[in-house]
């Protein structure tokens, strides 16, 4: 996967230029990626090891976990380091590298949430059948699928975006390899990059927050049709209001990221709204489901409590 041209490396310009913001923004992001892989690890850890977790809804909840907490390395590392670095640089094939990463990852938390639809349109609207459809071969299927179609969705990017040319300035206005920063920097045709961002990437996002959207009309419908009770109604959908807000936090900076023109769009307002998808979303997603989730609190406290015992067991001998 070798570039046509001579280029080895790329210059991150990161968020800001303005140097008395650096040290004060490292903490910051440095922060917010501890909460990240300290909040997804504990969900995931818990979903692994607590048995009355082990459910169809809290697979895929493990699965969420674990993307987050690849997805949010992918960038952030490179970003604090950028923070204290003269050069700011990024070899080609670590940036192609990351681009790949970060599609990959991307994508699959996308298809992943409208898995995690379907399982609860069937937890609600077939309550009595749900064992018998979301059965273990089944969400074994639907993770392997999801994660197997972000792969080479994220491989086709990479290897198209690779054999590029570059000219001119390899400065990137973004604090990570994407591919729309770097069709700003290529020379010569770019349009079947644009036409694969705009058609396969939009697909795979879009395609899911559809059917995401579809299962709780379904939800909704079959409801309505069942009980005429608004407290039923609305207890039914509070099952549901955790994983909404986080479609929500993950597909609104997506839309507005990918939707725009690559040549139209602003590269400040792209960063903001990467920063929300890439940073803010993966931290806020295990704090949304603990928070909301009584079982999943509970299991979180069982395992802190069983730790406190031990330490305590362990102090006393």
């Amino acid at each position: 996967m070798l570039n046509q041209t001579s280029v080895t490396a790329f210059l991150l310009l990161g968020v800001t230029d303005i140097q008395a913001l650096q040290p004060y923004l490292f903490v910051v992001f440095l922060a917010i990626y501890v909460v990240s892989v300290v909040g997804n690890g504990a969900v995931l850890l818990v979903v692994v090891s607590d048995p009355r977790l082990h459910l169809p809804m809290y697979f895929f909840l493990g699965n969420l976990s674990c993307l987050d907490i690849c997805y949010s390395t992918v960038t952030l590392p490179k970003m604090l380091e950028n923070f204290f670095s003269t050069h700011k640089a990024i070899s080609f094939l670590g940036c192609i590298t990351q681009l790949h990463f970060f599609h990959f990852l991307g994508s699959t938390e996308a298809m992943l949430l409208a898995v995690m639809a379907f399982d609860r349109f069937v937890a609600i609207c077939r309550p009595l059948h749900y064992s018998v459809i979301m059965n273990y071969q089944l969400c074994t299927q639907m993770a392997v699928t999801v994660w197997t179609i972000g792969f080479f969705h994220a491989l086709l990017h990479s290897m198209m975006t690779s054999r590029l040319n570059f000219c001119g300035s390899h400065q990137i206005h973004h604090f990570f390899c994407d591919v729309k920063p770097l069709l700003e920097l290529a020379c010569g045709n770019t349009e079947l990059n644009q036409w694969l961002l705009n058609t396969v990437t939009g697909t795979i996002a879009m395609g899911p927050f559809f059917l995401t959207l579809l299962s709780y009309f379904s939800i909704i419908i079959s409801l309505f049709s069942k009980t005429h009770s608004c407290s039923a109604l609305r207890k039914a959908l509070s099952t549901c209001a955790s994983h909404f807000m986080v479609v929500i936090l993950l597909y609104a900076p997506v839309i507005f990221t990918y939707i725009s023109p690559t040549s139209g769009s602003s590269m400040d307002q792209d960063q903001v709204a990467a920063i929300m998808y890439t940073v803010v979303t993966p931290m806020l997603n295990p704090l949304i489901y603990t928070l909301r989730n009584k079982d999943v609190k509970a299991a979180l406290s069982s395992v802190f409590s069983r730790r406190g015992d031990l330490n305590t067991s362990r102090a006393h001998f």
